[in-house]
């Protein structure tokens, strides 16, 4: 059959994009920059909804929900919120339409809502609005609140899962008594993001700070998890805010403290999104299709029987049958989150076995299992890992009584090697320079992350911004105690910070 994905070095854009349609995950919707998330697509999702909704409550979070619509008056409240966002608000000004003969649906100029809406951004402003009823005293805090949620930002360009005018995410916001308790929750949400990055989906990040040019709109300051994608573009994949009492004071939220007095609460917010699945995409996938970290794949393995002959078909079939038995009666592990393996049976037989072999490679199943009538008279099957394509990731003979546990250490092992070819990557794609001339010639000419000082101010990011497209993508935490000076300016610099082009 042809291949339907183009080669990644070919076209990296129409790659992504022939990745995400071939392997069912989404498709563009008729309304502009939104998009439909199809069953595979949003079964990733929910993989990985339900590992980070794990995590959240396992460190004292709980689910709420908030309005979608925000009075613009809100957004208002606080100013560099209010900036940050405008461009990319769609604002709600009318609550009916009517019928006019000849023109159709119109709006009707009578219903003019009183006060303009804000269709969800971010829901900082409703949220606060909302803790100043919750908070009275220092007894009400911690309040520590995650809403999954659907959120619209009027993007100009567009492109599946990376950026579209409507995502979903989750979105944290709590509130402290004390300053040191809100820069430590936002620390510890940032190492759940990693953590939830590297184990679950097998993709190293960078964890630091956003530099002032780049924070969320209201944040005293950000932190991030960075990732470098394989056209060594960077992804911020995760964010995690001090916002101080910016939000507290902009809604009048106060409690009174152990000392009792009056204070104003602090606050974190924190979010991640359906963009970790285009992430997950540009970080594994090949030239065959889509390749899934075990742990977040809706199908980790597909069990494809063979036969040309009813009678050979109904014995590979029952075998199929008997192992996919076997694989739902193990033991709930929690490398796989505690629930069942998921196992699919594929007994398309009108198909030919290369096509079905195909089909699920590009559909990213981490284990296919093949069994055929020569394999049944040797009681045996043919293992082959999604990650090493053709021969060279099969291995056949493996015993029929064995291969439950030949399949979950391999299910281990290819999520491992997943990570550690990510890691490769990016290490070999990551320089540190000491001059614009070697920097400016690196970003344009191999990309990836580069390792450089800068004079900590804004107009020189700006400077790097607007001459070569790289940004700051954070201020590492691990990052060598290494005093130098700008590779622009000359000025003194207090360690090397992470430049790249990004999504």
């Amino acid at each position: 059959m042809a291949n339907r994905v183009t080669p990644r070095l070919q076209d990296y854009s129409q790659w992504y994009l022939d990745v995400v349609n071939g392997a069912g995950l989404a498709e563009n919707s008729e309304v502009r920059g939104c998009m439909v998330i199809k069953p595979h697509g949003y079964a990733i999702w929910e993989k990985m909804q339900r590992a980070l909704d794990q995590m959240f409550k396992e460190t004292g979070h709980v689910n709420a929900y908030f309005p979608l619509l925000i009075p613009k008056s809100f957004l208002e409240k606080e100013e560099d919120m209010a900036e940050g966002f405008a461009k990319e608000c769609a604002v709600v000004t009318h609550y009916r339409l009517k019928s006019v003969p000849g023109r159709g649906l119109i709006v009707d100029p009578e219903a003019k809502l009183a006060e303009e809406l804000i269709v969800r951004p971010t829901s900082e402003t409703i949220i606060w609005n909302t803790y100043r009823d919750w908070i009275q005293s220092y007894r009400d805090l911690p309040l520590l609140i995650n809403q999954w949620a659907n959120v619209v930002r009027w993007e100009m360009r567009t492109r599946l899962f990376l950026r579209t005018a409507e995502f979903l995410w989750q979105e944290g916001h709590t509130a402290h008594a004390t300053q040191m308790e809100a820069e430590d929750e936002a620390r510890q949400m940032l190492e759940v993001y990693r953590t939830f990055a590297e184990d679950w989906m097998a993709m190293p990040v960078i964890t630091g700070t956003k530099s002032e040019g780049q924070k969320f709109p209201g944040a005293v300051y950000t932190l991030c998890i960075e990732a470098m994608m394989q056209d060594r573009r960077a992804l911020q994949a995760g964010t995690s805010h001090f916002l101080g009492q910016n939000f507290a004071k902009a809604f009048d939220v106060k409690f009174q403290n152990q000392e009792g007095t009056l204070d104003y609460a602090w606050a974190t917010s924190w979010g991640v999104s359906t963009r970790l699945i285009g992430g997950l995409v540009m970080t594994h996938s090949d030239d065959q299709g889509l390749v899934l970290p075990p742990r977040v794949a809706p199908i980790q393995v597909v069990i494809v029987p063979l036969g040309r002959t009813d009678e050979e078909r109904k014995a590979t079939v029952a075998e199929s049958q008997s192992l996919a038995a076997t694989l739902h009666a193990l033991p709930r592990h929690e490398f796989f989150g505690y629930e069942p393996l998921k196992i699919k049976i594929d007994t398309d037989f009108d198909k030919s076995p290369g096509f079905r072999f195909n089909e699920w490679e590009l559909r990213g199943v981490p284990v296919r299992v093949e069994i055929g009538p020569k394999d049944i008279a040797t009681n045996t099957c043919v293992l082959a890992r999604r990650d090493i394509p053709g021969k060279e990731g099969k291995r056949a003979g493996v015993p029929l009584a064995a291969a439950s546990a030949h399949i979950i250490e391999l299910l281990k092992q290819l999520q491992a090697d997943l990570f550690d070819k990510a890691s490769r990557f990016r290490d070999t794609n990551s320089y540190e320079v000491n001059s614009y001339a070697e920097f400016r010639e690196k970003i344009e000419n191999q990309g990836g992350f580069l390792w450089a000082h800068w004079d900590g101010t804004q107009e020189t990011e700006e400077r790097i911004a607007a001459e070569t497209k790289a940004t700051i993508r954070c201020v590492p935490f691990n990052q060598p105690n290494e005093p130098g000076k700008c590779m622009v300016t000359g000025k003194p610099s207090k360690g090397r910070v992470v430049f790249s082009k990004a999504y």
